[in-house]
Order: structure tokens, then sequence, then C-alpha cells
């Protein structure tokens, strides 16, 4: 075997064989973890530009700027457009580029917003179209998701998919949190001196530093676009054209599992996008930005729960159960919120939030496990008695095809983080409360259930999973 073909040494692994148990244990476990543990801090860093609006919105009117709240809840919302639309894409970048290459790229390109919006929001007669912009451009850390987690499918067997893509998106799935505790923190003193430009005096007499919002990410970006240009691999089996992938839009499964990703990521980052929005909306005497950190932060965390229990219990079986108490907790949220401007409780909308991030986070792990599970028992089946060659392609062919679903669903999931702040914007501006929108969830996570129970977890579904 030459330099290149031994899996631990090369950028490029000509032989990969994760579901060999000897391969597996002798060095295929090492280079798969040294690829998660990178994509790691990359996706973090995606997820925090891509939501950055979220923060930085809540404070854009105090220093200077005059936007209505359905303007606001637009620049929340259009980072979520542009990122669903860009994953699209990203879903089959990496087996035409390389994991490697897409992920040094596909960080580097995060500079342009971060860099960007620094600063455009120093100069307060910047029109609300270039804030517009900025907002699509922080797209590309949304479109980043689909490929990472495509990347790391290829990586891992099918017995540890759930855990290491659960690890891969809710580690990644930090970045909201970590954006949404930090940023109120580096906004608030000049970070890097002079170089980081002049603050912007509020009202009060005060000090802010919006810019840093994105300047802070730059040299975070810089140093893991490094990391993983020389420390990651990229797989020679995983090659495929876009021909080779698109046969997944025949796939009734493929849509299938859109529909109900949009409702456990799309929530998640939906959700997500609009908190601190919602929570300044709804309980104006409130600090949003104190706490809009802590749902990104429980949901992002307990996703790997989600895949590894989906391991344990079947991902169907989890995935149904966590609908229902989806529909549960939203109808805690709108228990707790404020009648037509009075009563309400915060602090109970805010712990029935924090339950409702949980089975978003634990949601998206479980639906994520069926998808490798759901492909290749379809292939297992067409291959049912046929040649080991065939058996062997027909694996080949469900890894390549479960990546694409991970990617293309991931796109699909993501456009919940432009559809729920929107939501929230026209219910609020056609009613005076956000309440309709969340009935509109219920009836979305309903249909769910249906789905997930005709062609998945009753006792004689055609894919059990």
């Amino acid at each position: 075997m030459s330099v290149l073909q031994t899996p631990e040494k090369g950028p490029v692994i000509h032989d990969w064989r994760p579901e060999d148990p000897a391969f597996w244990g002798r060095s295929g476990k090492l280079t798969a973890r040294r690829n998660l543990w990178i994509s790691i801090p990359a996706l973090l860093l995606a997820f925090a530009v891509w939501m950055v609006w979220s923060t930085v919105i809540v404070r854009l009117n105090a220093i200077g700027f005059s936007f209505t709240t359905d303007q606001l809840f637009w620049l929340a919302a259009l980072p979520g457009l542009s990122g669903a639309t860009l994953r699209i894409f990203y879903s089959f970048m990496v087996p035409i580029f390389g994991g490697r290459r897409w992920t040094a790229l596909s960080t580097a390109s995060l500079l342009i917003p971060a860099l960007w919006m620094g600063f455009a929001v120093q100069d307060s007669s910047t029109p609300y179209s270039v804030f517009v912009l900025i907002a699509l451009l922080c797209g590309f850390g949304g479109g980043n998701f689909a490929s990472s987690m495509s990347n790391i499918s290829f990586f891992y067997p099918k017995s540890q998919q759930g855990t290491a893509l659960g690890l891969n998106a809710g580690l990644g799935n930090l970045g909201v949190s970590v954006m949404q505790f930090s940023v109120p923190l580096v906004i608030s003193f000049g970070v890097f001196g002079f170089m980081g430009g002049q603050p912007q005096v509020l009202a009060d007499g005060s000090s802010l530093w919006l810019q840093n919002a994105g300047f802070i990410w730059v040299p975070f970006i810089l140093a893991v676009t490094l990391i993983a240009w020389f420390g990651m691999n990229d797989l020679s089996s995983a090659r495929a054209s876009f021909s080779e992938q698109a046969v997944i839009f025949k796939r009734k499964h493929n849509w299938l599992m859109c529909w109900l990703y949009l409702a456990t990521f799309g929530s998640f980052i939906g959700f997500s996008a609009a908190f601190p929005l919602l929570i300044k909306t709804s309980f104006p005497e409130v600090i949003a930005l104190k706490f809009a950190f802590l749902g990104p932060l429980v949901g992002a965390l307990v996703r790997p729960l989600g895949g590894w229990l989906a391991d344990k219990l079947g991902g169907a079986k989890v995935t149904l159960w966590n609908f229902v108490l989806m529909i549960v907790m939203v109808f805690g949220v709108l228990h707790f919120l404020p009648k037509g401007g009075e009563g309400g409780s915060f602090y109970g909308f805010l712990g029935m939030f924090m339950l409702l991030f949980i089975t978003t986070g634990v949601g998206n792990g479980s639906t994520f496990r069926m998808i490798p599970v759901i492909f290749r028992t379809l292939h297992e089946k067409s291959a049912l008695g046929k040649k080991p060659e065939v058996r062997e392609q027909a694996l080949k062919n469900a890894g390549k095809e479960s990546a694409a679903v991970l990617g293309f669903s991931s796109a699909m999931g993501a456009f919940g983080a432009f559809f729920i702040p929107k939501s929230f914007g026209t219910s609020m501006a056609l009613t005076g409360g956000p309440e309709m929108a969340f009935y509109m969830f219920v009836g979305f996570y309903l249909s769910c259930i249906v789905v997930t129970w005709w062609w998945y977890a009753r006792k004689g579904a055609a894919t059990p999973c």
C-alpha cells in the first residue's frame, strides 16, 4: 500500500472501509475522529456567523438606526433564507471537491460577511439595503452545515453515525449559543483597540463597539481554515458526480425526511434566530440578551443525546414521541405569554421555551440517525440474494445517497431559520402577538407525527428504522 493509501497519512485517502472491524480498529477510528474534531469548530464558527444578526438587531436602533420591528425580523430571517438555499448546493459539494478542500474554502468564505458587518455598523448612514445584503451573505455559514454533515457521514460506520453526526451537529450548533453569549460581552469594550474602530455613544452616554460582533470571528476563521486544510482528509471513495447524487430526488424517503427535519432542525434554528427579539417584544422589561443564548445552548447540547438515543432505541420511535413533546411544550409557551400586553410570566415562558429547545435538539439527532439506516435498508433489500460484489456496490451507493440526503434535508430544514422569524413578524403585524405563529407550528408537528408513524414507526412499516 502506498503512502497515499495509508489512511492516517496524506490529504487523500484511497482505501477507506469503516464497516471492516479490523480496518476500523487499526487506523480508521483515529482518522475519523481527527476529521470530526476539526469539523466541529469549523461548523461552530459557521453557525456563529450565520445567526449573528439575531443579536445585532437588538442593538441596531440604540446606536442611531431607526428600523421598524418588521425590518429587524427580516434581518433575522434573511440569513436563514440564503443559508437554506446555499445548503441545496453545498450538500453535493463534498463528493465533487473533497471534504478537506471544501471545509477549508467554505470556512474562509465566512470572512466576507464578518468583516463587512464590522465596518457597516460603524456608519449610522449605512442604508438598510446594505444590511440586507450582509444578512444574505451570512448565509454562507448556514450552507456549511450541509457539506459538513455529508462529509462526516462518509467517515463513520453505520453503527456509529448517529453519535458522530450528533456530535458534529450538536457541538457545531453551539455556535449559536456561543455567539449569543459572547457578542454582548465583546461589544461592551474595545477588544481590538484603535484597529477595531471608534465606539458608538448611546443615549445614556455609555459606549458600544457593535462592530466587534463581526470582527471577533475573524482570527478564529483564519486559524480553523488553516487547520482544516492541513489536518483533514479527502476520501476518494466518496467521490461522486452531481448526476450520481441526483438520484435522491427520485427517492420518496428523501422528501419525507426533509419534511421531518424541517420540523426539528428548522424549529431549532428558527427559534434561535427569533428568540432574542421575541423576548424583547413580548417582555419589554427584560434584557433579552441576558437570556437569549440559553435556548440554543440546551438545544445544541442535547443533539448528541438524540443521536445516541436513536442508536439505542431506534430513530423512528425517538422521533415520534419527540414530536408529541414538542406540541406539549408549544402549548406551555403559549400559556405563559402575556395576553393583550398584560399578565404572563417571563420565567414560565423561559422555562417552557428551554424544554422546547431541548426537544428540537433531540429531534435533530434522531432524524439524522434515521437517514443512513433508511437508505442502507433500501439498498440491502435490493441486493438481497445477489453476488457479493453487487452487495458491496449497493452499500457504497447507500453511503453516497444517505450523505446526499443528509445534506439536502439539512437545506430544507434550514428554511426554518427564515420561516419562523418571519412567521412571528407577520403574526405580530396582523394580530399584535406571536400566538398565531405558534398554532401554525402545532399543526405542522401533528403532520410530522403522522408521517413518522406511517412510514417508519408503526408495526409493518416498509422501512422501519
